[in-house]
């Protein structure tokens, strides 16, 4: 079926506002995608942060170890 030449103008007119949904549907897409990778590189940067603080800790035989009273629950428990 070939369009009529009046419906060529409407069915171009559907296919560009379809186009525009499908780009704003991807638009906001990306920016949730965005915020997901910032908030995940936040996370990464903590993370690297109190592993390096650990690390130093673990290394500094100043430092008192900390004790954790499971340890030193008796053998029955």
């Amino acid at each position: 079926m070939t369009p009529t030449p009046s419906s060529a103008p409407d069915d171009a007119t559907r296919r560009l506002t379809e186009l525009e949904i499908k780009a704003s549907f991807a638009e906001d897409l990306l920016d949730k995608l965005d915020q997901i990778v910032i908030r995940q590189q936040t996370q990464i940067n903590a993370l690297i942060s109190e592993v390096l603080h650990l690390r130093q800790q673990a290394s500094d035989p100043q430092a008192p170890a900390q004790r954790n009273l499971r340890d030193e629950l008796p053998p029955h428990y």
